[in-house]
C-alpha cells in the first residue's frame, strides 16, 4: 500500500500539508524539504497566508521522486534537474527557486536547445535501495528511508519524535531494533553496499540512547547491574538500549561497552560488587559458556559478608545454549524487569 495515500487521507480541508507531516510522511529533516525548496524548487506551488508551506498530493509526489533519486545515487542538484524537467513536460507547475514555473530553456539541466540533459542513470548506482522492513510501523519506513539516503539531520529528528512519542522500551523494541535488523539483512545479501547505511544508522541509534536523560537519581540500595559484550563481541547497542532505560528507572548501572576481556570482568565484579552482570553475545561464536561459570563463582565483599552476582546473558549468541546458572534475558522489558528485582 502506498503510505503517501494514508497520510493525504488526513489532508486539512485547505488541500495541503504541513512541512512536519510531509517529513514524517517520508523520513525526511524538514530542513532538508526547506533547502530543497530554497536551492532547487522542489516546493509547494501554494503558500498558506503566503509564508508558510502545504504541500499537495502533486508536490509530494515530487518529493518522493526527488527522495527515490537521492536513495539511487544521484547528487541532490542533479536529482531536481531531474524532477524538474519530468514536471515540466507532464505540464504540472513545478516552480523553480525564484518561486515561478521556469520556461522550458530556463530549467535547470536544459542545454542550448532547450531539451533537458540527460542524468546519470540511477540504475548504474550502486547506492542501496529500500530496506525490508515490511508491514513496520510508518517511524520504521522514514527511519529506513533516511538512513539510505545517509540523512543524518533526518535521522536524527526522526529518533528524537519515536524517543518522545513512544518512550525508550517502545521505541526500541518497534522501531530502531526492526530497523537495525533491516539494515543487518540487506546487509547480508548486498556484499559492502550497505555497509555505510548499518554504520551511519548504528550511530546514530547510539547518540540518541546516550542522550536519553535518567529519570531520577539510583534508589539507594538497588542492586548495580554491569553490562558488558562478551569478548570478541562488538554490538553494544542492545546493551545500550539496555543502560538507558535502567537509567530511567532510577536503577544503578554500569555499562562497559563492546569485547570486554574477561580479566577485566572480574576485577570490575571485586570492584563494585554488583547485584548481577549481563553478558550480550550476537553471535555462537563469542557466546562463552566459560566466562559465564567464571563470574558465578566470583565472590566479592569482605570476608563473612561475601557476595556473589547473579549472571545473566542476553542476545541471539545463548540461543538454545543456556549455561548452567545463568538467567536468561529474552528482551529489553523482561530483562528491566528481572534486573530491577535483584
Amino acid at each position: 500500500m502506498d503510505p503517501t495515500g494514508d497520510l493525504l487521507l488526513e489532508a486539512p480541508a485547505d488541500g495541503g500539508l504541513t512541512t512536519g507531516a510531509v517529513a514524517r510522511l517520508l523520513g525526511v529533516a524538514p530542513t532538508t524539504l526547506r533547502s530543497w525548496d530554497r536551492r532547487y524548487g522542489i516546493g509547494p506551488a501554494a503558500r498558506q497566508d503566503g509564508r508558510h508551506r502545504r504541500w499537495t498530493g502533486a508536490d509530494i509526489a515530487a518529493l518522493r521522486n526527488m527522495c527515490a533519486l537521492t536513495s539511487a545515487g544521484l547528487p541532490p542538484a542533479e536529482a531536481a534537474r531531474t524532477v524538474l524537467a519530468g514536471a515540466s513536460a507532464a505540464g504540472t507547475s513545478s516552480r523553480g527557486p525564484s518561486g515561478t514555473r521556469p520556461s522550458r530553456a530556463e530549467e535547470p539541466g536544459a542545454g542550448a536547445s532547450g531539451a533537458p540533459d540527460a542524468p546519470r542513470s540511477a540504475r548504474a548506482s550502486r547506492a542501496p535501495g529500500p530496506l525490508p522492513v515490511g508491514r513496520a510501523r510508518q517511524e520504521c519506513r522514514g527511519l529506513a528511508r533516511a538512513a539510505v539516503r545517509l540523512d543524518a539531520p533526518a535521522l536524527d529528528e526522526l529518533l528524537t519524535a519515536v524517543l518522545d512519542r513512544y518512550g525508550l522500551p517502545a521505541a526500541w523494541d518497534e522501531v530502531m531494533m526492526p530497523v537495525l535488523h533491516a539494515v543487518g539483512r540487506k546487509w547480508e545479501t548486498a556484499g559492502e553496499r550497505y555497509i555505510e547505511v548499518e554504520h551511519l544508522l548504528s550511530w546514530h541509534v547510539s547518540g540518541a540512547l546516550r542522550g536519553v536523560t535518567a529519570g531520577r537519581t539510583p534508589t539507594p540500595g538497588a542492586g548495580l547491574a554491569l553490562l558488558a559484550c562478551v569478548p570478541g563481541e562488538t554490538h553494544t547497542l542492545a546493551l545500550e538500549a539496555l543502560a538507558a532505560t535502567l537509567a530511567q528507572q532510577g536503577l544503578p548501572v554500569r555499562m562497559f561497552g563492546a569485547a570486554v576481556p574477561a580479566g577485566a570482568l572480574e576485577d570490575a565484579v571485586r570492584r563494585t560488587g554488583p547485584a548481577a552482570v549481563v553478558l550480550w553475545a550476537q553471535s555462537r561464536k563469542t557466546a562463552s559458556p566459560a566466562l559465564v561459570a567464571r563470574l558465578d563463582a566470583l565472590e566479592w565483599g569482605v570476608r563473612g559478608a561475601r557476595g556473589r552476582p547473579v549472571v545473566c546473558v542476553a542476545g541471539p549468541g545463548w540461543a538454545g545454549r543456556q549455561p548452567p546458572g545463568a538467567r536468561h534475558l529474552s528482551g529489553l522489558s523482561d530483562a528491566v524487569d528481572t534486573l530491577a528485582t535483584l
